[in-house]
C-alpha cells in the first residue's frame, strides 16, 4: 500500500508557471511507475504525464515541451512542472502510482491515487 499526497497547486495567470510535488509514503517509491492526471467537471479523468520507474517520461501531446515530469526517489516525490499555462490547463491534478512495469496512460492501469490538488490558470 502506498499514500499519496499533491501540494503545489493554485491560482496563476496565463502564461506562468507552477511546480506540483506528489510525495509517497508507505512504500518505496521506486517500486511505481508513476502518473498525472487531470480533471475538469464533466470530464473523464485526463492523461498528462507519467514517468517509469527507470526515469522514461510521456506526455500527453498537448503537454509535451510545456510540462515536465521527475521523479526523486530519495525523497519519495514525483514533480510536474508545468510552464506556460493555459486558462484550458485549469483542474484538479492528481498524481497516481502504477505497480507495472509497462506505463499506461490509462487510468484504470493505476492502482493508487492521491486527493488532488486544484490548479485555476486565470486569462
Amino acid at each position: 500500500q502506498v499514500q499519496l499526497v499533491e501540494s503545489g497547486g493554485g491560482l496563476v495567470q496565463a502564461g506562468g508557471s507552477l511546480r506540483l510535488s506528489c510525495a509517497a509514503s508507505g512504500r518505496p517509491l521506486s517500486r511505481y511507475s508513476m502518473g498525472w492526471f487531470r480533471r475538469t467537471p464533466g470530464k473523464e479523468r485526463e492523461f498528462v504525464a507519467a514517468i517509469s520507474w527507470s526515469g522514461d517520461t510521456y506526455y500527453a501531446d498537448s503537454m509535451k515541451g510545456r510540462f515536465t515530469v521527475s521523479r526523486d526517489n530519495a525523497k519519495s516525490t514525483v514533480y510536474l512542472h508545468m510552464n506556460s499555462l493555459k486558462p484550458e490547463d485549469t483542474a484538479v491534478y492528481y498524481c497516481a502510482a502504477q505497480t507495472s512495469l509497462v506505463v499506461s496512460t490509462a487510468p484504470s492501469y493505476y492502482n493508487y491515487w492521491g486527493q488532488g490538488t486544484q490548479v485555476t490558470v486565470s486569462s
